[in-house]
């Protein structure tokens, strides 16, 4: 099926960079910047679902824009693993826009203008990532990402948020040179930065050279998916506020990291070459350290946004290690999980940012009994935290179920033991946080009660949401159905 040239993969980065500017006019009339908030956030959603009809029959859109040098241009493509992508980040976006306006209205947060322009431009960067037709688009809005997500960072203006994000901005920044080295040596190597769907490079170079290429690359867009040991910034950024710490972990930075692997490995290397080169076992091995270190990291916590920090460490080497697989049932896993991940993280970051504007409290120490308190704030957080661990029907079961093919598709049994382990100390970490709020007293310090429809909405629409991808995952339009078609593309299934 021949491309199709179209406006609508830029237009959806379009109308939140709009938006922004409008919230940034709107200055301090709340009710309107709340509402450009929400409706470039609708807006953006809209147009991406119009284009799934044609990607899901296996089309594309173009959007081609102005060239920069031969080969070299800022273009835009909406193909099934650019939607997968989007349609995510925008989806979500409309959540957590609504949860913020609860959360910064109930903390009367300061800078709230600055606080929500900066947020549009995170989602259009974020859908410029997943949009970017090659490898000089994808890092222009990369690097914008990193920019406008600092002062989200840095939101509280205390000391140690400042520091905060200072070593946010020393890790992603260093990372994003190291990008733009391999983006360099990558044009250098074969004169074109264009994905394709059985990578670009084969043919081009040495052995020797592309793998060192290769490192380069994991080791760029490794910072932000946090890749250990590049993931000491993510622990430390959890000082923002909490609807800031779900983008962080659940929506953009991260998972642009992960989603800018997949593209390296699948759209710049392409499968069979990295298998010739033998690229994908050593990633792996790292992924799985990752996500077994993590975890056990996680377990040391006792405030509950680093314990879910660390969890998210972990998780995310779950997407990296099924991209490694080079299998069709692993890189279904890994991509699957980008998705089931976000809902599940999220519907826990909310809950955890529900919990300190109603009870004051960030420990899990401290929240003994809190299910008598809030009980359909901690039955969606158990949902979540039952979809990490890989139990049924919950759509971490998705995930985890086509990884562990994959391994076995790849010839590789070892990592169903890496699983094994993961998910044991999945529980091992999220079981007495969840025993202790509907099975032990509450202390007589602990008050509270039920937050705003503002904060609640959103953290039930993401649990429900983290059941029905687990029950019914191959619904019409559904995240795996995109997947399949990337699947498809990417290696043949």
């Amino acid at each position: 099926m021949e491309p199709v040239h179209s406006i609508r993969p830029v237009l959806a980065i379009a109308v939140s960079l709009a938006c922004a500017f409008l919230i940034l006019a709107s200055g301090k009339r709340q009710n309107l910047r709340e509402f450009w908030s929400i409706f470039g956030a609708t807006s953006k959603f809209l147009i991406i679902l119009s284009m799934f009809p044609f990607v899901l029959a296996g089309g594309v859109y173009l959007f081609e824009g102005p060239g920069i040098a031969p080969g070299i241009s800022l273009d835009f493509r909406a193909d099934a693993f650019s939607l997968f992508f989007s349609s995510l980040s925008s989806f979500l976006w409309i959540l957590t826009t609504i949860y913020s306006i609860g959360y910064m209205r109930t903390l009367k947060e300061h800078r709230q203008t600055r606080y929500f322009f900066c947020f549009a431009i995170c989602v259009a960067a974020t859908v410029g990532i997943a949009h970017a037709n090659n490898l000089f688009t994808l890092f222009i809005f990369y690097e914008l990402l990193t920019l406008a997500t600092y002062p989200l960072v840095i939101h509280e203006e205390t000391p140690k948020a400042m520091k905060a994000g200072r070593k946010y901005l020393a890790y992603t920044l260093t990372g994003g040179v190291v990008i733009l080295l391999g983006m360099a040596w990558t044009y250098y190597l074969a004169g074109t930065l264009t994905f394709a769907d059985h990578g670009f490079l084969s043919g081009h170079g040495s052995p020797e050279v592309l793998r060192v290429l290769f490192t380069i690359f994991i080791i760029g867009f490794g910072v932000k998916a946090a890749i250990m040991p590049l993931h000491a910034w993510l622990p430390t950024a959890m000082v923002a506020p909490t609807p800031v710490s779900a983008l962080l972990h659940a929506v953009a930075v991260v998972k642009a990291g992960v989603f800018g692997i997949i593209r390296i490995i699948y759209c710049v290397f392409g499968t069979e070459l990295a298998l010739d080169l033998g690229v994908g076992l050593p990633l792996a091995v790292v992924a799985s350290f990752t996500i077994i270190v993590a975890s056990i990291f996680a377990l040391a916590q006792d405030n509950l946004k680093l314990r879910l920090a660390y969890s998210t460490v972990s998780q995310l080497a779950y997407v990296i290690l099924g991209a490694a697989l080079l299998s069709p049932y692993g890189l279904m896993g890994g991509m699957i999980h980008i998705t089931h991940h976000a809902f599940m993280k999220i519907t826990l970051f909310f809950c955890a940012g529900a919990i300190l504007v109603q009870t004051g409290k960030k420990n899990i120490s401290e929240m003994d009994g809190i299910g008598e308190k809030m009980p359909l704030t901690m039955a969606a957080f158990a949902i979540a935290a039952a979809g990490m661990m890989g139990i049924p029907p919950t759509c971490g079961f998705i995930s985890k179920w086509y990884l562990c093919l994959g391994a076995m598709e790849a010839g590789y049994p070892i990592f169903l033991l890496v699983m094994l382990v993961s998910a044991l100390l999945n529980a091992a970490y999220f079981i007495p946080p969840i025993y202790g709020a509907f099975f032990k007293e509450p202390d007589a310090s602990l008050k509270g009660k039920e937050s705003s429809w503002w904060l609640l909405a959103p953290i039930l629409i993401c649990a429900a949401m983290s059941l029905i991808l687990g029950i019914v995952p191959m619904m019409p339009n559904t995240p795996l159905q995109l997947v399949m078609v990337s699947v498809h593309k990417f290696i043949g299934i």
